[in-house]
């Protein structure tokens, strides 16, 4: 089966082989599955199988499990004679364990490479989605990023995103006559979302050296395809951060890889756990933009991989544009349960051996229906499969292992070291340190106008002291008796000291002194 990747046995006695076709993977699929049915283990084995074909594949360890893929299965573990009695019974002639190549990833840094983009890459839509934002404050927003671009201001982290929005806000007037309103609350709302994500350490995904995509397609030294793996056990404590992240990830392929039609094999296998995480709560326009992307993805050789525990977690939209499945077993309890487990089964092409939605009900772990396109494209048979099992050890991974394998990888110290470049932060605060350098200019000449305008006053009045006579005879004058004009040039200058005066001064001599 070389142009296919083999999956399990499917038949009255899983001796039949089921595989899905290499040259359909970029058709996407589903994984489905209660909780404990093997969904995991499922994801496992494909992400083996792809790899094995020289296809990169990226993936989320949402419980810390699929770590595992790094390290070879061994003899000495509990379920090697299980595995081992599996495989002979679905016709896995080349079982051997072995290890696959493997690159950790991890938006905090603890568990593997930083994976980071800037907030100019994120955009509005997905960023607003992210922090929660009602209609009005994704407009402001909008409006910020349209400012950023004007300006030639780079948005790489949050301060940036910050210090932009403290100049919206304090330019809130003039941006309003020409953007529409931009209230200082949408603007304080933002900037309180932004502070929540800051504290939940969101912050570390926004800034450089950004994430290249390369770095997720690349293949090892003996073809086969390297498996990156998102830790996202801790992110999963962010739901929004998660999916918005995952989501950002798949539009970033979706824009820059060129279209290649459809290949031989594909370009990029990227899985979705958890998926239902993207879908709760989502506005339309972010569900039509899933659905453009799942839609378009296929022409460049991605295909993606939604995995949820129920079918009914993806709009049936993008659902009807999954056509490979693995459905592990549904538990139907309630009258809810039933109804979308006969819903489920009505998706599939019906096998006369057996009925769909009994099948979904009654298979066990390790076993799942199964769907995959046929020649042309076209949904195969519905069939109870016996899931293969997995080459690579069952389980995660111990700290210092993946730590060694980490300092080995091929992109090792590539983004351990955050750089900040100049970016609209250290922009804005320059612009901010000019005005209040010109401020300070302008008062001080306006301090020293108002010195010269009394110095010239004194300069250039009268004396009105006593005049020396020719005869020493003649007394001086009492004080009582100083003239009405010195009386008067004493109250002026008197107020020319006060701030009365200074404004009158700063009227008169203001102009002059301004280019000082």
């Amino acid at each position: 089966m070389s142009d296919s990747i083999f999956i399990g046995g499917g038949g009255d006695s899983y001796s039949e082989k089921q595989g899905l076709l290499l040259k359909y993977a970029n058709r996407h699929g589903l994984v489905a599955g209660a909780t404990g049915t093997g969904k995991t283990v499922t994801l496992q084995i494909m992400a083996e199988s792809f790899a094995a074909q020289g296809v990169p594949v990226f993936l989320s360890d949402v419980k810390g499990d699929l770590s595992g893929l790094a390290m070879s299965g061994s003899e000495q573990f509990k379920l090697h004679e299980a595995f081992t009695s599996r495989a002979e019974k679905i016709g896995f002639d080349d079982y051997q364990y072995e290890a696959f190549p493997v690159t950790f990833w991890d938006l905090y840094g603890d568990q593997g490479h930083p994976v980071r983009t800037t907030v100019t890459e994120m955009g509005p839509l997905l960023l607003a989605r992210l922090l929660e934002l009602t209609d009005a404050q994704e407009g402001v927003l909008n409006i910020a990023f349209r400012v950023a671009d004007e300006q030639g201001l780079p948005l790489l982290d949050l301060k940036d995103l910050q210090a932009l929005l403290v100049w919206v806000g304090e330019n809130n007037k003039d941006l309003s006559l020409r953007y529409g309103n931009v209230s200082t609350s949408s603007v304080g709302a933002i900037q309180r979302s932004l502070l929540v994500l800051e504290n939940q350490g969101g912050h570390k995904l926004f800034g450089e050296p950004a994430l290249e995509l390369s770095d997720i397609l690349r293949t090892d030294t003996d073809g086969r395809g390297r498996i990156s793996i998102l830790a996202a056990d801790k992110l999963m404590g962010s739901p929004r951060l998660y999916a918005t992240f995952l989501l950002w990830l798949l539009s970033e392929l979706f824009e820059e890889l060129p279209e290649v039609g459809d290949p031989d094999k594909p370009k990029l296998v990227f899985f979705f756990d958890e998926a239902h995480l993207l879908f709760d709560d989502a506005p339309k326009a972010l569900v039509d933009k899933v659905e453009q992307v799942a839609r378009l993805i296929r022409s460049k050789g991605v295909g993606v991989y939604f995995c949820t525990q129920n079918p009914a977690d993806v709009p049936e939209d993008i659902l009807g544009q999954l056509g490979n499945r693995v459905q592990h077993a549904l538990r139907a309890f309630t009258a809810k349960d039933r109804k979308e487990l006969r819903q489920a089964s009505e998706t599939y092409r019906d096998n006369p051996r057996f009925s769909t939605e009994d099948a979904i009900r009654e298979v066990g772990v390790g076993e799942a229906v199964t769907s995959f396109l046929e020649r042309k494209g076209a949904p195969g048979v519905v069939e109870r499969t016996l899931i293969r099992p997995p080459s690579s050890q069952l389980g995660p991974v111990d700290d210092a292992t993946r730590q060694s394998l980490i300092n080995a990888s091929p992109i090792a110290g590539k983004y351990e070291n955050a750089k900040d470049r100049e970016s609209a932060f250290e922009m804005l605060k320059a612009r901010a340190d000019m005005a209040a350098k010109e401020a300070e200019e302008a008062e001080r000449a306006e301090e020293e106008a108002e010195s010269a305008a009394e110095r010239e006053y004194r300069a250039g009045r009268r004396y009105s002291g006593s005049r020396v006579g020719r005869s020493t005879s003649r007394k001086p004058r009492r004080t009582s008796e100083k003239s009405f004009g010195e009386a008067v040039a004493n109250v002026v200058i008197k107020e020319l000291k006060g701030t009365t005066g200074r404004r009158i001064v700063r009227g008169i001599f203001g102009s002059l002194f301004k280019g000082r």
